[in-house]
């Protein structure tokens, strides 16, 4: 029998009620991982957290690779004529769909589901199953969608064919206009497939929902991050002659570098061991299993590694370095008419898919952190250096197009 847990937390101006079981793991399963074979891979726990009471709930997850984790979030909304709009869903796991049907059984059944991306597997690959386990929901997806290495129909992607849409570019046109509006990003020519996004505006909670463009980073690791420390405590490690031990601090650390590794690839205070270097090093770990991938651990932080951190905090928002780097500069005018176009609505939180949730912030601040696209930027030049490589050899290639 599920043992529940419940919290509450002040986040900014908001109440946050957290909610998750303690359930069998059978209840995390989530059967089609080998879609996109990436960690935790069959094992999901999810996490419910109440935003506004009766209003928005969020359901969080964790994905990622060589245990560098970050959550991955969807966001429900309740309509004010009964029943419940879904937002770039998760995995469709036991424990998840039965956090989802107690709302249901309380607000009303789901009603609409929507894909807000094209070029995020992590999203895309959750919706077909989502869908099918809620067969009166209507679907919603972004425009241009597309599959890799091949373009398939939506319908062998898994989508429910006869209740599956594309989002039309006027909001007016869609059966909830009249408590949401929506921008579409793009999309961005990325040479070999375009990238969009599409952003949602409740308004009456005055919440903005995206997916991957806007991020906040918390300098504690989450609570659904915090379910399985595994991670957090790999990479608090300084070299692979250390034991992977537990505690607050050590958590905290593992944490602030794997939003390193998340959000630049390889900083410029990270170093890594040759390959040779790191099996031989891998022979005195401590623990050789192949949950520690066998003892190795390829990294050597430089002591000043904080710092990196320390300044994708100076900002409540950021554009993730990824994406200014190698997606959004492709098509800047593009993208800061975007921006200008979300300044209009009046929202006073943030709800992104990605690491904290809700943010605590208005249109300026919004309109604010694109402004890397005007040449200012308050993160480390050195950081973005192995980035600005990559992009160098894809423009040289022809593999996508150069910055403009």
């Amino acid at each position: 029998m599920p043992i529940w847990v419940m919290g509450t937390e002040e986040r900014g101006r908001d109440t946050i009620t957290t909610l998750n079981s303690s359930s069998r793991p059978g209840d995390w399963f989530w059967g089609f991982w080998p879609l996109v074979p990436i960690y935790p891979y069959a094992r999901r726990q999810t996490l419910r957290q109440e935003i506004i009471p009766d209003t928005l709930w969020t359901f969080e997850q964790v994905q990622g690779i060589f245990y560098v984790v970050v959550p991955v979030r969807m966001t429900v909304v309740k309509l004010e004529a009964g029943g419940l709009l879904v937002y770039s869903p998760v995995a469709p796991t036991p424990e998840c769909k039965r956090l989802l049907r107690e709302l249901e059984a309380q607000h009303g059944e789901v009603k609409y589901i929507i894909l807000p991306t094209i070029s995020g597997l992590e999203h895309k690959v959750f919706v077909g199953p989502f869908a099918r386990c809620f067969p009166n929901a209507q679907v919603y997806v972004a425009p241009q969608q597309w599959s890799f290495p091949i373009d398939l129909p939506l319908s062998w992607l898994g989508f429910p064919p006869e209740r599956t849409e594309v989002l039309p570019p006027d909001s007016s046109k869609t059966p909830f206009a009249d408590e949401f509006d929506y921008e579409i990003l793009g999309p961005i020519d990325l040479g070999l497939r375009p990238f969009s996004e599409v952003a949602f505006f409740h308004k009456r909670s005055r919440s903005l929902l995206v997916t991957d463009t806007i991020v906040s980073i918390p300098e504690e690791p989450p609570e659904v991050v915090q379910l399985d420390p595994y991670p957090l405590l790999f990479h608090a490690r300084d070299e692979a002659r250390d034991r992977i031990e537990d505690s607050p601090q050590l958590r905290r650390k593992g944490w602030q570098r794997i939003c390193l590794f998340a959000l630049y690839f390889r900083a410029s205070v990270l170093d890594t061991i040759p390959l040779l270097k790191a099996f031989l090093l891998a022979s005195n770990a401590p623990e050789r299993s192949k949950k520690a991938y066998f003892g190795i651990y390829p990294f050597k932080w430089k002591e000043n590694w904080q710092q990196s951190f320390a300044a994708l905090r100076k900002s409540n928002l950021l554009v993730a370095p990824i994406l200014q780097t190698l997606i959004l500069n492709r098509n800047s005018k593009e993208t800061l008419n975007w921006a200008k176009r979300i300044g209009r609505w009046d929202f006073k939180r943030i709800v992104p898919c990605h690491f904290s949730a809700p943010i605590t912030a208005d249109w300026q601040q919004f309109r604010e952190a694109f402004t890397f696209l005007e040449g200012k930027n308050s993160l480390p030049r050195a950081d973005f250096e192995v980035m600005e490589q990559i992009d160098e050899i894809l423009v040289r290639t022809r593999i996508v197009p150069p910055a403009r």
